[in-house]
């Protein structure tokens, strides 16, 4: 008789690797095993990550006591690959060259199905699933014009890139606690963490979203958001930088990092009550920020939105969710979720494979 009644989920970070063990939607433990900036460091690509990444999972979980026959399914956190749309995924070969090329760019996210695909069939499973990934893309094409067509990207290989599955599955907890379906409400649903990507949920499809990654919508912990395109124009061409080092302006060294030289929201908060006056500030600029992109939004639905859904790590704070609330609650009213969902959305979309419901083909 089978023992395997465990889903493994697995969720890369920049500089940790979240890992849990659900047992339905029921979640039997979660670790957050941390690797020293110094350890990352010593490899030259994010793909080069992946012995030393499965190995610290693997060790934790024999630490925790589970045995690989008792896991019936592996979830990995999906990749930047090219635009699909929103479900459950087999990991196959061609989502694996492409998470390992990075073709839309080196994030840890892309070692995601790497692992887990090699844990599964290592312990006797035909594959591993994603679900959700950030590249996601269900906005109509009128949405993707941005005004010069070398600016548009290509539609094929290129799309947005946000929190989908945080997003979704918050949307979809929310929906629960009234007794309907996701696909019955029109929800803005604000992720703020690292990053921030905003997005408007039409009936079940997310129909417009900024480009977290890429300098789109509000400045967040360490990306710049939106910036004026002369002055990004003349830095780039100011002889001061070369192309890798504007792109971690825009996407790694911006935002608080590059006003505070930190990125822990939570220390900027604290400066700001106890009275620096640039945290407060920026502060300030960050709340706005966000509540501009989320007013937008609701002229995509006509102004019919059922609810505002405040998420992400940043929705622990209660001054600047208020602050928010204040200037966008007129809108819809404002709910909020404190951190994220990434791994119970993996788990549910586990068990939704394990109970039967086809998972989708990668092409």
């Amino acid at each position: 008789m089978s023992t395997r009644k465990y889903t493994l989920v697995i969720n890369p970070g920049a500089t940790s690797t979240k890992t849990s063990i659900y047992e339905g939607e029921n979640e039997v433990f979660t670790e957050n095993i941390t690797h020293p900036i110094e350890e990352i460091q010593k490899y030259k690509e994010v793909a080069d990550q992946f012995d030393y990444r499965k190995a610290a999972i693997l060790s934790m979980l024999k630490d925790h006591g589970v045995g690989t026959d008792e896991i019936a399914i592996v979830m990995g956190r999906g990749g930047l690959t090219r635009p699909c749309e929103s479900g459950t995924y087999r990991v196959n070969e061609l989502m694996k060259k492409e998470c390992h090329d990075g073709i839309q760019g080196k994030h840890a996210c892309n070692l995601g199905a790497l692992i887990s695909d090699s844990i599964a069939r290592e312990i006797g499973l035909e594959c591993a699933y994603i679900a959700d990934p950030g590249i996601v893309d269900e906005r109509p094409a009128y949405a993707k014009i941005t005004g010069h067509p070398e600016f548009d990207l290509d539609p094929k290989r290129e799309g947005v890139i946000w929190h989908c599955l945080n997003q979704k599955m918050t949307g979809k907890l929310y929906a629960r606690e009234l007794g309907k379906h996701y696909e019955d409400l029109n929800l803005i649903i604000a992720h703020m963490g690292g990053g921030v990507s905003v997005g408007i949920h039409e009936h079940g499809r997310c129909v417009e979203v900024n480009r977290a990654l890429c300098g789109l919508g509000a400045f967040s912990p360490t990306r710049s958001g939106s910036i004026n395109a002369s002055k990004l124009i003349e830095v780039c061409f100011s002889g001061k930088y070369d192309m890798a080092k504007v792109k971690k302006m825009v996407t790694a060294e911006g935002g608080f990092v590059a006003y505070l030289n930190t990125n822990d929201a939570y220390e900027v908060e604290k400066r700001a009550l106890a009275g620096d006056e640039k945290c407060k500030l920026l502060v300030d600029a960050f709340c706005y920020q966000v509540s501009l992109e989320i007013s937008r939004l609701a002229a995509v639905v006509k102004g019919k939105v059922d609810a505002i859904i405040l998420t992400g790590g940043i929705a622990y704070s209660k001054p600047w969710m208020a602050q928010i609330t204040d200037q966008i609650g007129w809108i819809a009213p404002v709910k909020i979720y404190k951190g994220e969902n990434e791994m119970l959305a993996l788990a549910i979309c586990g068990k939704e494979i394990l109970d039967g419901v086809p998972a989708k083909e990668y092409v």
